[in-house]
């Protein structure tokens, strides 16, 4: 038998699950913490694009999934690198087939957006930063005629201005904030870039770059990589100057380790950080008025081929990206040095690692050869970290990097 409500009730009733059914949906938008972005570099849809992965945090659980639109294509072939705006209104991703870089506007729902595309002036870009109102972005070769795969040449830095809302609603026509303006000229050659060579090395010596970083707000910018000819690492330095302009830092390029894989600086520009997958180590560096100073007890062993390495907002905890041992290793620390904590299991091959930036409570890696992402909540008491729920999840294939933004961070 059914029962049959008379009006009141029924309002009532309707009412009572209207308002239940918004507080769901208002509890379901707050829970969303962060946006992750993860490039993926394996082939997809008919322009052979990469693609970009989008998921949300739930801010309780860490939980990672996917928003409903997920995955994006990445605008180009084999996306390696990306970077968010500083304002968090949009995503650059460097695709190192094309020697591109697009420019995604982000909306407030995490969906990405294609907005414009410009060329690096090198070959095959690898690496990406932002910071201060510029983009910074690292070139295997540099862009002379003579440089080619079967040729290669020492790389170069490239720096583009990221342009206010007025600077770009002012171009004909106008164009989304952020978009990037033409590359900064290096007026000593007047090209737009910055070679990377090694002074007084030999022709056949060739500096291949692997990471950049931008330390102290933009003060200084460091590129660490290696010598292909004798497996010797090293360390650029550069000042930004107010247009964007680099000026080569004294005493550098400093030697660092036989094969810089990864490069980070805690938020106060105190402390850089570079791992070595040769040597599995990290080596840290006091920073003094852009100058490199080793720090106590460094080089810090690491797991078997660390990828990268993370910093906590606040500075307490290091973790690398073992990428041999599909592992990260927790360090606590202290004046900048590093002492082991633990170490955690990931996907197969972690390349990249990010903690997210609304609670600095998340981790997530990306796993290359397990098509995965692995998520873990790091407990700021003790360096612990506790595995997400239901990480890791899954991915498209070869995922590459991954960037975050604060949930409704951006600008727009």
């Amino acid at each position: 038998m059914r029962m049959k409500l008379n009006k009141p009730i029924q309002l009532l009733a309707i009412s009572a699950a209207s308002i239940a059914a918004a507080a769901f949906l208002s509890a379901c938008a707050t829970l969303t913490v962060d946006f992750v972005y993860v490039t993926c570099a394996k082939a997809a849809g008919p322009n052979n694009y990469g693609e970009v992965n989008v998921y949300e945090i739930n801010s309780q659980s860490g939980r990672m999934r996917q928003i409903p639109t997920s995955p994006f294509f990445s605008g180009g072939r084999n996306p390696v690198a990306e970077a968010v705006a500083p304002d968090q209104g949009s995503l650059y991703v460097v695709n190192r087939d094309d020697n591109t870089i697009v420019q995604f506007q982000i909306g407030s729902d995490g969906k990405l957006y294609p907005q414009n595309t410009v060329n690096t002036p090198g070959i095959f870009p690898v690496a990406v930063s932002a910071a201060k109102g510029f983009l910074f972005v690292a070139d295997t070769y540099a862009p002379l005629p003579t440089c080619s795969p079967a040729s290669p040449c020492s790389g170069s830095v490239a720096v583009f201005p990221i342009l206010t809302a007025a600077q770009a609603g002012a171009l004909k026509p106008a164009q989304p904030a952020n978009t990037l303006g033409p590359a900064v000229v290096n007026t000593s050659i007047s090209a737009s870039y910055w070679p990377l060579t090694l002074p007084g090395a030999a022709a056949a010596d060739t500096f291949v770059p692997a990471a950049i970083n931008v330390a102290a707000s933009g003060s200084y910018l460091y590129v660490a990589g290696y010598d292909a000819n004798t497996n010797a690492g090293y360390v650029f330095g550069f000042a930004p100057g107010s247009d964007g302009a680099l000026s080569a830092l004294p005493g550098f390029p400093v030697q660092v380790g036989a094969h810089p894989s990864g490069i980070t600086s805690d938020s106060s520009g105190s402390y850089l950080y570079v791992t070595d997958s040769a040597q599995n180590a990290a080596y840290g560096f006091r920073i003094s008025s852009g100058a490199l100073t080793p720090l106590s007890g460094s080089p810090y062993v690491t797991g078997a081929q660390p990828a990268a390495i993370v910093l906590d907002a606040s500075a307490k905890y290091a973790i690398v990206a073992n990428t041999q041992d599909s592992n990260v290793t927790v360090y606590s620390v202290n004046s900048g040095s590093l002492s082991k904590l633990g170490t955690y299991t990931t996907g197969t091959q972690p390349v990249a690692i990010g903690i997210d930036p609304s609670l600095n409570q998340y981790v997530y890696t990306a796993n290359f050869l397990g098509n995965t992402v692995s998520g873990f909540q790091l407990n700021l008491s003790d360096g612990s970290l506790l595995n997400s729920q239901f990480s890791p999840s899954a991915s498209n294939p070869n995922p590459t990097a991954v960037a975050a933004i604060t949930h409704n961070g951006n600008k727009k």
